[in-house]
């Protein structure tokens, strides 16, 4: 069980009412390691100094774009990202996500749904009972799929023998799938089991990682044969077809 005491979370946003706001409501949660940023610089010289776990993160910042800030970060660890911003057309989100974000949310906002989307996303994290096939190692974690195999253990993607970097969020769709081969799951199903939150209605959020899987998984992401969209229903992930 992890000890949310532990999680450290940047909070890096220019308006000082929010950064107090969100620090109340996380230290309410049982978080305690806080810290706060309020420029682009000072979110990297943090991001250097204390590696956080989870960071949330303003685009509109006073010294730059929270979006080009996003990949910077990530140079630091691999941290949870969390944009929070006034930005809210279906084209802001789907641009965060392209820009490295794991999740998404719009001001305003109700900081209890902030702690409850930080809560959800350390369940994601607990260890989970993989489902046995002939080709998943439950004893490690391994799940081979043809072309790529997870180590969920280690958080990597090796695609034909290359190691490929996978934002966490990404991951750990990937790793759901991993671990339920054949099975279709609807969008609202997944941000459930891989979010932790209902969100009936929420595609974009499940469809952006769905790509974002396959431009790493697929020899050909436009036309996928191993992450398929069954019409009308969800996802579903597949072998390979042996090859003759």
């Amino acid at each position: 069980m992890t000890n949310i005491s532990n999680i450290k979370i940047a909070i890096v946003d220019d308006e000082p009412s929010i950064a107090t706001m969100l620090q109340m409501v996380l230290r309410r949660a049982g978080f305690h390691q806080l810290y706060t940023a309020a420029t682009c610089a000072e979110a990297l010289s943090l991001a250097a100094r204390v590696v956080p776990d989870i960071i949330l993160l303003d685009i509109m910042l006073p010294d730059g774009s929270g979006l080009e800030l996003c990949s910077k970060l990530r140079e630091y660890g691999n941290p949870h990202i969390l944009f929070l911003t006034a930005k809210a057309s279906d084209l802001d989100v789907l641009r965060g996500f392209a820009m490295g974000g794991d999740d998404y949310i719009t001001k305003p906002f109700n900081p209890l749904e902030i702690a409850a989307r930080i809560q959800a996303r350390i369940r994601r994290l607990e260890p989970e009972a993989p489902v046995f096939d002939s080709a998943n190692r439950p004893d490690t974690g391994v799940y081979r799929f043809g072309r790529f195999t997870v180590k969920e253990a280690e958080g990597e993607l090796n695609v034909e023998g290359k190691q490929v970097s996978c934002p966490a969020q990404v991951f750990q769709l990937l790793v759901h799938f991993c671990k339920h081969p054949g099975i279709v799951f609807s969008k609202t199903q997944l941000y459930d089991k891989v979010w932790g939150i209902n969100r009936q209605g929420d595609d974009s959020t499940v469809m952006v990682h769905i790509r974002r899987i396959r431009e790493r998984i697929e020899i050909d992401p436009g036309n996928p044969q191993l992450l398929l969209t069954i019409r009308g229903i969800g996802y579903k992930l597949v072998r390979e077809s042996p090859e003759p």
